[in-house]
């Protein structure tokens, strides 16, 4: 499934962590491993050393690749190292198109203060730029377990969830996994008193769940199948995850519009901000509208989507 696996890295502890789960992957699938730096040009790096003119970013961003190189060999995993210039995100998302990469590996966290490249917002960048699927990988906490056991699938019966479920059984099929096929009905802030209608929507998202896990288990894998009310897509999604030992979060950064709308991007990038296991993004390669959308989501519902990321954490201290 996966024979070139592409791992932006900045040298910090967060990418060293999540750098273990590229090379069981890698190790898993005989991939190649593409250990790219960038070197930020919105950062000023060229400085002099004696006679010679140097980047110091450049010079950093080639021991950071050799170092990843070097413990890559270690397991055995081929590596292609490669350092270049320009916006972080960008420049992942472009040198994932040029190379035929398969996967995109990023950390959820990266350094902090004035030399951080890879923080969330980063990573939630090129969740919406890249065309290719995106793993994005918590650092801290508990290791990432691989192989996977339990996949999880949040779905709203669209085609991108559909793509998404489609990588998972094959994940799950390679590793002998349970695929667990979720949907939230959200209420938003009402509560289910006060929101007409529930029932019928949970009896529709009951019949979407249940063909999607018929298809789950006519590949022969083995199929979970929940429904869940609640006021928060990306929360029903991480307490699910938490409460059934979930290792992957497999979805579409595109789903429904309008008022079905349930996998758009921001319900993806902060599913992607909060999850404590590994979450895999599949997009629409061919879908440049989706993409425009998916930005303007973000422009107008950044206000919105900080002010949930504030609630879950003060949930989760």
């Amino acid at each position: 499934m996966f024979d070139r696996i592409l791992f932006p890295t900045d040298g910090s502890d967060g990418a060293s962590a999540a750098f273990e789960h590229v090379l069981d992957l890698a190790s898993d699938h005989d991939a190649t491993v593409h250990v790219l730096n960038v070197a930020d040009t919105t950062h000023d790096s060229v400085t002099r050393i004696g006679r010679e003119v140097v980047d110091v970013l450049e010079r950093e961003g080639e021991e950071i690749v050799e170092a990843a190189a070097d413990r890559a060999a270690e397991r055995g995993v081929e590596t292609v190292t490669d350092v270049l210039q320009g916006g972080v995100a960008e420049t992942i998302a472009t040198y994932a198109d040029g190379h035929a990469i398969d996967l995109v590996v990023m950390p959820t966290r990266g350094r902090t203060g004035l030399d951080r490249l890879l923080l969330g917002s980063t990573t939630e960048r090129v969740v919406r730029e890249s065309t290719v699927p995106v793993l994005s990988v918590r650092p801290d906490g508990e290791p990432a377990r691989y192989p996977y056991r339990n996949v999880l699938v949040p779905t709203d019966g669209s085609e991108r969830a559909r793509d998404a479920l489609d990588r998972a059984v094959a994940l799950a099929e390679r590793a002998g996994a349970t695929v667990h096929v979720l949907s939230v009905v959200g209420v938003g802030a009402v509560g289910t008193e006060a929101y007409g209608g529930v029932d019928a929507m949970v009896e529709n998202t009951e019949e979407i769940v249940s063909e999607a896990a018929a298809a789950v288990e006519e590949a022969g894998v083995e199929a979970a199948e929940a429904v869940e009310v609640g006021s928060s897509a990306a929360r029903g999604i991480r307490a699910y995850a938490d409460e059934n030992e979930i290792d992957l979060v497999v979805m579409g950064t595109q789903g429904r519009t309008g008022v079905e709308r349930y996998l758009l991007g921001s319900v993806a990038e902060r599913t992607v901000r909060t999850s404590s296991v590994p979450v895999l993004t599949v997009p629409d390669p061919g879908d440049e509208a989706g993409a425009d959308e998916a930005e303007a989501d973000d422009e107008t519902g950044a206000d919105e989507a900080e002010a949930d990321d504030e609630t879950e954490e003060s949930d989760e201290g």
